[in-house]
């Protein structure tokens, strides 16, 4: 059987893979992340897919997972921060609310006809943080949506979490699952 291949550098979906006992190589995707959909249901398939069909096309004998995760706060999409003063900006719009956290999946064969492609959704309150604290953990997550990273033993900003922790974390394994059997990969 052919390895499954991570398009995705992020740590936190190898280890959902690894603790999953999932074997897989990565070859990260260099897409540009950006989509002309509104809704974050949409916007994380497409960029999931786009992520996955991107190296599909250069290994097109072996199935490709790509994925993506976006988090949506008082009708805003909001992705990575761009840079300090942006993740203080996520950080106080979320502050004390709940948000969503929507996570797409994809997965492409391309030698065996395959195109697979969802997300689920799963919320998640922030604590209400003074400024002081908004301030210090605008400095450490700009490279995860939202500016903060709830599998942190370190990043106190969440505090209650509905529906499934992975998808939070950005990999959701029902899909990875579901995707894996109808290919005929597990």
């Amino acid at each position: 059987m052919p390895a499954l291949i991570l398009a995705s550098r992020s740590p936190r979906r190898k280890q959902l893979l690894k603790q999953a006992g999932i074997k897989y190589r990565v070859i990260p995707s260099d897409i540009e992340e950006v989509s002309a959909y509104r809704r974050p249901a949409r916007i994380v398939r497409e960029l999931a897919y786009k992520k996955a069909l991107s190296v599909a096309l250069k290994h097109p004998a072996f199935p490709v997972l790509g994925s993506d995760t976006l988090v949506y706060c008082k009708g805003e999409v909001l992705g990575k921060p761009k840079h300090h003063r942006d993740a203080l900006r996520l950080l106080r719009l979320q502050n004390a609310c709940w948000q969503a956290v929507h996570t797409g999946v994809a997965l492409i064969w391309l030698d065996k006809g395959v195109f697979l492609a969802g997300s689920e959704v799963s919320r998640c309150k922030a604590r209400r943080l003074p400024e002081t604290e908004l301030r210090a953990l605008a400095s450490k997550h700009h490279d995860k949506a939202g500016a903060y990273a709830v599998q942190d033993k370190d990043d106190a900003f969440i505090e209650k979490i509905e529906g499934r922790f992975d998808t939070i974390v950005g990999l959701s394994m029902n899909l990875v699952r579901k995707f894996m059997r109808q290919a005929k990969l597990d």
